[in-house]
């Protein structure tokens, strides 16, 4: 019997061995072993003569991904004569099969294509291919029923969840997998002798496996937000290595982490630095099962954070604290100060530094002085605490308080023996570190309640007091200090209190001066947004995974474009010579562009991936994918982008366009641009916009604001680029943090000069809303 692709449902070679990609060798014994993998490359089927064909797949392992620390895990697969048409009618990209009776050979092209460095062999009668796919017990055919093609037919599965998760103890070494866990053990990050940052943790799930986990990542901010035991984690492609007889998970490439707050009580919050992540009904089941689960098994923490005030000597404890200054003391040192808004009851070491060290405000009131203490940060640590600023909320793990001499000179002049003092040792044992609370850490509602006992600008002199407080609201221009905004306006107004805005009629322009207490949302990216100017509907920036998905779909549309008015060309993506072509990928270029020598300025692509038309941009000035639709071109749905040029992503309105693609009429001295093609092709655009909402304070009085339809001249930024352009990301970023600094007293924030409009909102079914908008209104101080 010839070789023969078989669909399957159950195990198919079972009682061979089965071998992973990267241990295949010339060496190699096949008689008695298998290859499982996933194709994902399919090149076209070659006629040799009558009934003799020949197909090139590539097929990767399904545990494994590509990336330059695993080149071995893709393989060449050669298949012959009936099993390779079989193959061609059969198997699709993306689908996992079980190769048994092969051969290993050496691959001619391993140099080309960096694959691996073999090849695998299937023709003959032992040869067989099995694809693995789920059939309906309801459809099984009948053993009875008449054969009526070469190839299996089967029917595709129902569409699931994107991504699977593996319990903890079902890992296998070898293999790359997504998995959630509640962290039992954990250490924050820390330098290594190279260019990253590690983290290591331990995990484990309902099947009671506990895993260790080791992160090496370049950017502290890629690393998992744990900040306490108990804490839930979803990891996206890690991989499986055995190490001393137990499973070990390691990022790769890909990688991608999400953390939660372990407590069942609070709310379902993704914790990451990630601009773009999944997270639907089922992740939320999932985390919300782990902490059902995680508190029966008592996983989280019993006891409640220790406070200074009951601090004992010679020993180690976390502490929650908020930053006050800190000040370098030598390289590998750095001095904290800091309070929890309780007193130590033991003598403190208090140490002698220049006052030009010191970062902060320097002169304390008597209260807060009282209650501060002193945090000596050694080594590794002291790399990280260079990054907080005065006003941060920090946790630290495992400090040590510890009486004797320190290395940092007391301020009595003694030796401090029989005070109290404060180390935070280098290393990670013991899970030793410190880091920032984020805003709405519980911990930080918990401080801020203790330390309201005391006025929140104490901190500072009472001249600042007294310019704050002392002062009129009609007066504020003169006690404010500098200003951080100016109005682009040429309206005639005086300036007003906010309490004068809030009792004013709908429908007026107001002048205010005050300053940002709080914006939302935090983090930044999720405040930029797609807009309709047409009918005003805002909707959410699709992810790079939702359009990676949305682009494979649409590039398996059947049938080929055959219009008039353009000229198709065939791109081979990628090739490995003429022998062996990879996947094909059609070119479309308009006739009259080309006669007007424009044929780089733009192009239509069908067939393309994401990834695809991410690298054409680089290329050509605009990128228009389609899809065949009878002959025609047609576009993808608007969910995705429409259009490309270089990194700028252009969308279009569902509601509003008219889409029908047609040829792009211009004149031979017309610049193309991304309006013209959209009105070719019936798109209305869809545009940028910056969504904020803005709790503005002066004196007593706060107004809760929107900035949108001016966020482009309040930064003075186009959102086309902040959409494309992480510089132009961080310009804003940078901005914001200037006005409104994390954990700082609003006394020593920068003035804004602002313009503010009213309007009325009609709520469905309930009363008119006030709202207030910042409208012509520029920042005019650069950022630090």
């Amino acid at each position: 019997m010839p070789g023969h692709v078989v669909v399957d449902q159950a195990n198919p070679g079972a009682h061979l061995t089965r071998i992973p990609i990267p241990g295949i060798s010339t060496a190699t014994d096949s008689s008695q072993a298998s290859v499982k993998g996933k194709v994902i490359k399919k090149g076209p089927l070659v006629s040799l003569g009558d009934e003799d064909f020949v197909l090139k797949a590539v097929v990767e392992d399904e545990e494994s991904v590509r990336s330059s620390s695993s080149r071995n895990g893709s393989i060449n697969v050669i298949l012959f004569g009936g099993l390779a048409k079989d193959f061609s009618e059969a198997v699709g990209l993306g689908e996992v099969v079980v190769m048994t009776g092969f051969t290993v050979g050496k691959s001619p092209t391993a140099h080309k294509d960096q694959l691996h460095p073999c090849n695998l062999l299937l023709s003959g009668d032992d040869a067989c291919l099995y694809v693995l796919r789920s059939l309906s017990p309801s459809v099984s055919p009948s053993p009875t029923a008449p054969k009526r093609s070469s190839a299996p037919e089967v029917s595709k599965p129902a569409k699931v969840s994107k991504y699977t998760y593996v319990p903890l103890a079902d890992l296998k070494p070898g293999a790359v997998v997504n998995v959630y866990g509640v962290v039992v053990f954990f250490k924050q990050p820390y330098k290594t002798r190279g260019t990253d940052y590690c983290s290591s943790l331990k995990i484990t799930d309902q099947s009671n496996q506990k895993v260790v986990c080791s992160i090496f990542c370049e950017k502290l901010e890629d690393h998992p937000k744990i900040f306490q035991l108990g804490d839930i984690i979803r990891m996206h492609r890690v991989k499986t290595q055995a190490f001393g007889g137990s499973i070990n998970l390691l990022n790769t490439f890909g990688f991608s982490v999400v953390t939660f707050d372990g407590r069942p009580e609070s709310a379902v919050v993704p914790r990451t630095s990630s601009k773009s992540f999944h997270f639907e009904p089922e992740d939320e089941r999932a985390v919300n099962e782990l902490r059902t689960w995680a508190a029966k098994q008592d996983l989280l923490p019993t006891t409640p954070r220790v406070h200074l005030s009951s601090v004992q000597p010679q020993s180690y404890f976390d502490l929650d604290c908020q930053l006050l200054w800190k000040a370098q003391v030598d390289g590998a040192c750095i001095l904290l100060k800091v309070w929890d808004g309780t007193r130590c009851t033991h003598p403190l070491q208090d140490f002698t530094v220049e006052a030009s060290a010191i970062q902060g405000p320097s002169s304390l009131s008597r209260e807060r002085s009282d209650l501060a203490l002193n945090i000596l940060v050694f080594d590794n640590h002291a790399e990280i605490a260079k990054q907080f600023k005065p006003g941060d909320y920090l946790r630290i793990y495992n400090l040590h308080a510890t009486t004797g001499a320190s290395s940092v000179p007391c301020s009595s002049g003694g030796s401090g023996a029989n005070q109290l003092a404060f180390h935070l040792h280098g290393g990670t044992s013991y899970g030793r570190g410190v880091r920032v609370l984020p805003d709405d850490c519980p911990a930080i509602q918990e401080l801020r309640r203790v330390m309201e006992c005391f006025p929140e600008d104490d901190i500072f002199n009472e001249s600042a007091i007294m310019e704050i407080w002392g002062t009129p609201p009609e007066t504020l221009d003169d006690a404010r200090g500098c200003c951080a905004t100016e109005r682009r306006c040429d309206h005639a107004l005086q300036q007003v209190t906010l309490a004068e805005v809030k009792q004013s009629v709908p429908g007026q322009l107001f002048h205010v001066s005050a300053q940002l207490k709080s914006y939302q949302p935090r983090p930044l990216y999720q405040a930029l947004k797609l807009h309709c100017p047409m009918c005003r509907a805002i909707q959410e920036i699709p992810d790079d995974d939702f359009l990676s998905e949305t682009f494979l779909e649409a590039s398996k549309a059947p049938g080929r474009v055959a219009e008039p008015w353009l000229l198709s060309e065939s791109l081979l993506l990628p090739g490995d010579g003429p022998e062996a072509p990879g996947r094909t990928l059609s070119i479309h270029l308009s006739k009259e562009l080309f006669g007007e020598r424009k044929s780089k300025d733009l192009i239509y692509v069908t067939g393309a991936t994401l990834e695809d038309v991410c690298q054409l941009a680089a290329a050509y000035q605009y990128i228009l994918p389609v899809m065949p639709s009878g002959g025609s071109a047609s576009l993808m749905d608007l969910s995705a982008p429409f259009l490309f040029r270089g990194k700028k992503r252009y969308y279009g309105c569902k509601q509003c366009s008219q889409v029908s693609v047609k040829e792009l009429k211009v004149d031979g001295s017309e610049e193309i641009n991304e309006e013209m093609i959209a009105e070719a092709v019936g798109v209305k655009l869809l545009q940028y916009c910056l969504v904020l909402k803005l709790e503005l304070q002066q004196g007593r009085d706060t107004l809760e604001v929107l900035l949108w339809r001016d966020a482009e001249t309040f930064f003075q930024v186009s959102l086309e680029e902040v959409a494309a352009n992480q510089e132009a990301q961080n310009k804003i970023s940078k901005t914001m943090d200037f006005l409104c600094p994390p954990g700082r007293s609003i006394a020593k924030q920068p003035w804004l000069d602002l313009c503010l409009s009213t309007y009325t909102v009609k709520a469905d079914g309930g009363p008119n809303r006030v709202c207030y908008q910042v409208c012509q209104t520029s920042t005019t101080a650069t950022p630090p």
